[in-house]
């Protein structure tokens, strides 16, 4: 995605900007293939590459000429080696890598594009209740949809640890939080605080497992169950990360109240998602909203005012909004004290 527009100034601009999703698939094809992990260990030519990867070698010239010509690889001397960027956030099993969220992307988001004509004829999705209930009975799906929520949370991972002052609260929760991966790295950056999931209990083995790796099993307690059937615990904080935008408006009402039901006294809510702005339009949120609704069967992205109106009307004190990375907006919302 983008934050700015493309220049759609001149007819190569136009088909320029129509036939964009080559070069994504090219990024998304070279994620599928763990090209920069194999480049982590060293400059290859493409004979190295083809071999190490299992490709047959037509093409492959110049798909690696057109990483190049995208700023992600480097050439020098027929020898290929990663760019800064994706060196940092393209490798499997570092800390910045975001190639999780690129792989749900090919796999769950790419597909439903092509119809996006038919959801704007018929107001309905592209994905369905059902495909979502299959995936979560199988671990493979399951697993790459935990790891593309995390790619798109990891950018956010510095600003959400600093939202609050976390030294004032005992606990938090992440309703919604998948593997853990913001509570286990807020318990381990706060001795003080006691960690907690809410999830779909499917989710449950790759919480545990990811815990695991984080140093923080015992330190995060898990709970399944369903947002609109079951009560979430209570904390001091509670986090909606990318659920609201899930919803219809009044979805998300009953979903704002019983957040401020399991809110402690004094506690606050955050809120992240790609809010919209009607006085800035920003080209990857208005995407981000439109996936909404290719891929659920009433969600949307939504403007701060309309959260902080929701705020208010359940109960919260006072909100507060601050930016974080890459567009994505962050709403505090707390709760008067006793």
């Amino acid at each position: 995605m983008t934050s700015t527009a493309p220049d759609v100034g001149s007819a190569q601009g136009i088909l320029r900007l129509g036939n964009a999703f080559c070069q994504a698939q090219a990024l998304l094809t070279a994620v599928e293939l763990d090209l920069f992990t194999v480049l982590r260990g060293g400059p290859a030519t493409a004979e190295d590459v083809a071999r190490l990867l299992g490709l047959h070698g037509r093409g492959l010239r110049d798909f690696l000429g057109l990483l190049v010509a995208l700023g992600l690889l480097e050439e020098e001397d027929g020898l290929y080696r990663n760019a800064a960027g994706p060196d940092r956030h393209l490798v499997g099993g570092l800390p910045g890598y975001v190639g999780g969220a690129l792989l749900g992307a090919k796999t769950n988001l790419y597909p439903v594009w092509g119809g996006l004509t038919e959801t704007l004829r018929s107001g309905r999705p592209r994905s369905t209740a059902d495909g979502f209930a299959a995936m979560l009975d199988d671990q493979r799906e399951l697993r790459r949809y935990a790891f593309m929520m995390e790619g798109a949370l990891r950018p956010l991972l510095p600003r959400l640890l600093e939202a609050v002052d976390w030294s004032g609260h005992r606990s938090v929760l992440d309703a919604g939080g998948c593997r853990g991966a913001l509570v286990g790295r807020l318990v381990a950056a706060n001795p003080g605080l006691t960690g907690h999931v809410f999830d779909l209990p499917q989710m449950e083995p790759l919480f545990e497992e990811h815990m695991a790796e984080l140093g923080t099993a015992g330190a995060v307690t898990f709970h399944s169950g369903d947002f609109f059937r079951d009560p979430l615990p209570r904390a001091d904080v509670l986090v909606f990360g990318h659920v609201l935008h899930n919803w219809s408006p009044v979805r998300r009402e009953r979903l704002m109240r019983k957040a401020f039901q399991a809110v402690n006294p004094g506690g606050a809510l955050l809120v992240h998602d790609r809010m919209l702005d009607d006085e800035r339009p920003v080209v990857d949120n208005l995407l981000a909203s439109l996936i909404m609704a290719l891929v659920t069967e009433e969600g949307s992205e939504y403007t701060v005012g309309e959260l902080a109106e929701l705020a208010g009307a359940v109960g919260f004190a006072s909100v507060e909004r601050r930016p974080l990375d890459d567009d994505e907006t962050l709403v505090v919302c707390r709760k008067a004290g006793l």
